[in-house]
């Protein structure tokens, strides 16, 4: 399990540090970028929502905790919570003229405060990735490692847009940064156990994340998304996992 966790966590920095070298940007958007947010969407549909279940189910048993009104959705609730967190994040950012998706200029201390922001985010964001490859509900290598590749494949769709909105900002050190904050996060879950109960609310929150991150990749009209490949993104997963699961 430890070894499996460890080949993940390599492949899933590997992606971190050389995503920018498959030059994905320019328009039609790339094929392999809605490939890419096909294969994280199927994820969290066919392997995520069925773990959440299970989680809510625990939840109640235990009574962590309980929102009134809203018993049995409470952990759907943190799922929408993280599509509208980073949905808050990615509109704060095309807000700013001066970040709209276009190299920027590095001295400009606007850009340097949006671009700390969206780091700091995504770099709570990769350290819940990294926690969780060894504290989800199935630890197992083949579990592990079909988390792995989802994720590494959101990687490619999310540091594409990073690199898209900050250039060198970016290259210089964010990628650097969610390479450490995730790997901090593997690091973390190998010292530490947090009860399953609160593990489960902190992926529902990452699940949330995952859906409005692609989802805002591959809507808006300008990107020119291909349809064909991300659902056959979403397709060969997801014969993938029913075979696999």
């Amino acid at each position: 399990m430890i070894f499996s966790s460890l080949l993940a966590i390599f492949i899933l920095c590997l992606t971190h540090v050389f995503v920018h070298k498959l030059r994905l940007s320019g328009l039609p958007r790339s094929k392999w970028l809605s490939i890419a947010g096909g294969i994280s969407v199927s994820y969290i549909f066919l392997q995520s929502f069925p773990e959440l279940r299970e989680i809510q189910e625990k939840i109640n048993h235990h009574e962590i905790f309980s929102i009134p009104g809203f018993r049995e959705f409470e952990i759907y609730l943190i799922s929408l919570l993280g599509l509208t967190f980073f949905y808050g994040l990615e509109n704060r950012t095309k807000k700013s003229s001066e970040s709209s998706r276009e190299p920027d200029e590095g001295g400009n201390e606007r850009i340097v405060g949006i671009f700390r922001i969206h780091i700091i985010s995504f770099a709570f964001y990769n350290f819940i990735i990294g926690y969780l490859l060894l504290s989800r509900e199935d630890t197992s290598m083949a579990g592990i490692m079909i988390y792995a590749i989802a994720m590494a494949f959101h990687f490619i769709v999310t540091d594409h847009s990073m690199e898209d909105h900050f250039r060198d900002n970016y290259k210089k050190s964010g990628r650097w940064i969610l390479v450490l904050s995730l790997f901090l996060g593997w690091v973390t879950s190998l010292l530490f156990h947090i009860p399953e109960g609160y593990v489960g609310i902190i992926f529902a929150f990452l699940a949330g994340g995952i859906i409005m991150n692609v989802l805002k990749e591959e809507l808006p009209k300008e990107r020119e998304s291909n349809l064909l490949a991300f659902c056959a993104g979403v397709i060969g997963y997801s014969v993938l996992l029913i075979f696999i699961l």
